[in-house]
């Protein structure tokens, strides 16, 4: 992505280097220790939650310089740029939007839903409206899952702030449950805030490069409930989705990228997803 001149978003915070501890508690919810993560969480169990192994966080002395510093810089610009297109799609529907916080932390941190980890990936917070995001997890989106390209790393935040617009536009409409399953409420909630992030993507066109989509279309990919499934326990379970299929995951997130309407991102009236 062409992002070198983009302003960074001053909705941000940075914990890194907080040393914060404590147990986690999501919500009353719980995490597996093996295996993918199919957590309904947050009460309303809102957050998108996707399992890694997250490696230790880096040491250096107090002030210096992070390795993690230009991933900052990098995500500060993604965010940035969501907000310029949530602002005039939302605006255009007489709606103001108030945009996320992006909040960067190692390992561990307390957020409005109770403890976040960075075992959980990327999550979004809708009782705070905050994104939270170890550094760490770039590393492992690249090393681990193959999922290379900086556009890979851009998906990954504007899929959170899809789940800010859902939260704020009323359109997570898998109830409280949020029901496990390849064709239950979480799955649904999930490929609709890909296909938001393909929105963004279409909205911001003028920022890409060749290549950027076929970046995003890999993370997609990469992050998909059978993809994961089989990496982790060697069998593909579709009854424990929560996410959805990496094909599944592609095809919401490119047509959010060809049609550039919410109208078109209706996963919960969908026969097929």
């Amino acid at each position: 992505m062409r992002l070198g001149d983009e302003r960074e978003s001053s909705n941000f915070e940075d914990r890194r280097g907080s040393g914060f501890g404590g147990p986690l508690v999501i919500g009353g919810g719980g995490l597996g220790l093996v295996g993918i993560v199919v957590a309904l969480l947050l009460g309303a169990n809102k957050a998108d939650m996707i399992q890694l192994w997250p490696e230790p966080a880096p040491t250096q002395a107090p002030g210096a310089p992070r390795p993690d510093d230009p991933d900052v810089s990098f995500s500060r610009k993604v965010l940035a740029s969501t907000e310029d297109v949530w602002t005039s799609v939302l605006g255009a529907r007489g709606q103001a939007y108030g945009p996320p916080v992006l909040v960067v932390y190692d390992e561990i941190t307390p957020t409005g839903c109770g403890t976040g980890q960075a075992a959980m990936g990327p999550f979004y917070c809708p009782q705070d409206q905050k994104l939270y995001l170890d550094m760490a997890f770039f590393r492992e989106l690249s090393s681990r899952f193959g999922a290379t390209g900086d556009f890979a790393r851009a998906y990954v935040i504007a899929h959170e702030v899809g789940h800010h617009v859902q939260n704020l536009i009323g359109e997570d409409h898998g109830g409280g449950s949020r029901s496990v399953g390849a064709g239950g409420g979480s799955v649904r909630t999930e490929l609709q805030a890909d296909c938001y992030a393909g929105i963004w993507a279409n909205k911001a066109k003028n920022r890409l490069e060749p290549g950027d989509i076929q970046e995003g279309l890999g993370a997609a990919s990469a992050v998909g409930d059978d993809t994961l499934q089989k990496q982790t326990q060697g069998r593909v379970a579709p009854d424990a989705f929560t996410h959805g299929s990496s094909a599944q995951r592609m095809r919401w997130f490119t047509r959010g990228y060809e049609s550039g309407r919410l109208e078109d991102c209706d996963t919960f009236s969908a026969a097929t997803l």
